[in-house]
């Protein structure tokens, strides 16, 4: 038996450029990951089987699981006899914006290169989770990182200026397919991912403060006023920077006093079922 920790992301930018051929977005990401996180037990077997263990009841235990593909995708690539039973501690929010799914997975290609002793690096494991799914590559690696291309280029960057992460999901799901399909390309306002950058290389609080931005934000809360309305809440109790994370629904605040965060989480709990106080990780994943 194998434990790998499988922590959420948030979305620091998030900026869309174009449509590309293959009928995916371009994307220009700035992600870091914070002290959310689910559970990963993996367990080998003999029998060749994948098997997903959750009470999550919303989480899919067959292929439409990510940490299942995970597991298929390294019995295929390498020849792989054996099974597994993997047994997810669900944390993270499903369907929140968070990568839960793809945190999952990317824990999973972790903890099976360790336990099938597979002395994969974690480039070539980044490289591979790209056919899971577009988040999956930065978190095999976590920290914090520049995404392209769909998401699976990974350029890592320094770890943001301590704080807190207050993290709200409304009492919906939201589908990432639907929001980037009404998403107009000639209309939307481009965060500035160099100025994020810029605020992290510098480790300025302030600056990275004001350098979030998600194009999609807007999208998801014209169908969803909920989001509009924890956007607002968390400004008025006091956070220094508020954004959606993701396609949605889950809206994050920075918060750098520790003081300010009992108001915030508190009255945050008035309009919404799932609050968390988290701090950033910031640090990569160690491949042993």
């Amino acid at each position: 038996m194998l434990y790998e920790k499988a922590p959420a992301k948030i979305n620091l930018t998030l900026d869309v450029l174009h449509k590309r051929e293959d009928g995916f977005h371009e994307v220009e990401m700035i992600m870091t990951t914070v002290d959310l996180a689910d559970r990963v037990w993996l367990r080998s077997t003999n029998d060749g089987l994948i098997t997903i263990k959750t009470s999550e009841r919303f989480v899919p235990s067959d292929r439409k699981n990510f940490a299942y593909q995970a597991a298929e995708l390294l019995q295929r690539k390498y020849g792989i006899k054996k099974g597994v039973e993997i047994t997810l501690e669900k944390s993270i929010p499903v369907a929140a914006g968070l990568a839960g799914g793809s945190s999952d997975a990317a824990a999973t290609l972790r903890g099976l290169n360790r336990l099938w002793n597979l002395r994969i690096e974690a480039d070539e494991l980044a490289s591979l989770s790209a056919q899971i799914g577009s988040d999956v590559a930065f978190c095999v690696h976590g920290g914090t990182a520049l995404a392209t291309g769909r998401g699976e280029i990974i350029e890592r960057l320094p770890i943001p200026p301590n704080c807190w992460v207050i993290l709200a999901k409304p009492a919906i799901s939201v589908s990432t397919a639907d929001i980037y399909g009404k998403l107009n390309l000639a209309t939307i306002q481009h965060p500035s991912t160099a100025g994020m950058i810029d605020a992290l290389e510098e480790s300025n609080y302030e600056a990275m403060c004001k350098a979030v931005g998600n194009v999609l934000e807007p999208v998801t809360m014209e169908l969803y006023p909920q989001v509009i309305t924890l956007k607002e809440q968390m400004v008025k109790f006091g956070a220094d920077a508020v954004l959606m994370s993701g396609s949605g629904p889950t809206v994050f605040g920075l918060v750098q006093h520790e003081s300010r965060v009992p108001r915030i989480y508190n009255g945050l709990k008035g309009f919404c079922p799932e609050v968390y106080a988290v701090r950033m990780m910031g640090g990569r994943h160690i491949l042993d």
